[in-house]
């Protein structure tokens, strides 16, 4: 960062030539590649920074934090702000790419491997390729799901604390819509027992433990 405060303000002063100067040994020694025109804040942290690459008209806010390989870069070539800019307290996890003059806004996290083409809301997660905002998990049925998965021999998907994702979601839809049957299936038989009807609903138990060869034989 000592590199590229003086490489930016040579830049600002018109001595281009002298700020890539700078900026290049800068890159040749860490490997982090920062164009001196980008506009960095205050407290501005490089975990690991193998291969980072931050564009000419980037800007990155105060408190913001870059793992090794994510690259802030530009979808054209014209003279004009091609590169993203980052709000506040901003995380990019590694190997993110965040693409064109887009906006991140304060607090959002990116996930690593994802690649963000669209602005960001503050306080946002954004996941995948191309990357998509997560929201927070219904956890009001949190036990019930995981009962449920445990029953079928599910190791649910995704349950990380807060945090989900469409497929994800879709997983907890079935599990939520199973957890219903179950419960309208017992009713159902208690009803026809008082009524005399013996109707065997009972559903049998999940083999978990041979499921893998019942699939093999069903391949063959």
């Amino acid at each position: 960062m000592v590199f590229h405060r003086l490489a930016h303000r040579l830049w600002r002063w018109r001595l281009r030539w002298l700020g890539r100067v700078v900026s290049q040994i800068a890159r040749w020694l860490t490997g982090i590649e920062i164009h001196p025109g980008a506009k960095i804040g205050r407290r501005f942290f490089i975990d690991h920074g193998m291969g980072v690459v931050i564009g000419e008209t980037a800007e990155i806010g105060d408190d913001c934090t870059l793992y090794h390989g994510v690259t802030l870069g530009g979808t054209t070539w014209r003279k004009e702000k091609r590169h993203p800019t980052l709000g506040n307290n901003v995380v990019i996890g590694a190997g993110a790419k965040v693409l064109g003059p887009i906006t991140v806004g304060d607090g959002a996290r990116v996930g690593s491997n994802s690649v963000v083409v669209k602005d960001v809301p503050p306080g946002a997660t954004v996941v995948g390729i191309p990357g998509h905002v997560v929201r927070p998990r219904d956890d009001s049925r949190s036990a019930q799901r995981k009962a449920m998965a445990e029953r079928i021999g599910f190791d649910a998907y995704g349950q990380t604390p807060g945090m989900s994702d469409p497929i994800a979601h879709a997983i907890d839809c079935m599990l939520d819509h199973m957890h219903q049957v179950d419960k309208r299936l017992r009713v159902l038989s208690t009803a026809l027992d008082k009524a005399g009807i013996k109707v065997d609903l009972d559903i049998p138990e999940l083999d978990v433990a041979n499921l893998e060869d019942q699939r093999t034989e069903r391949t063959k």
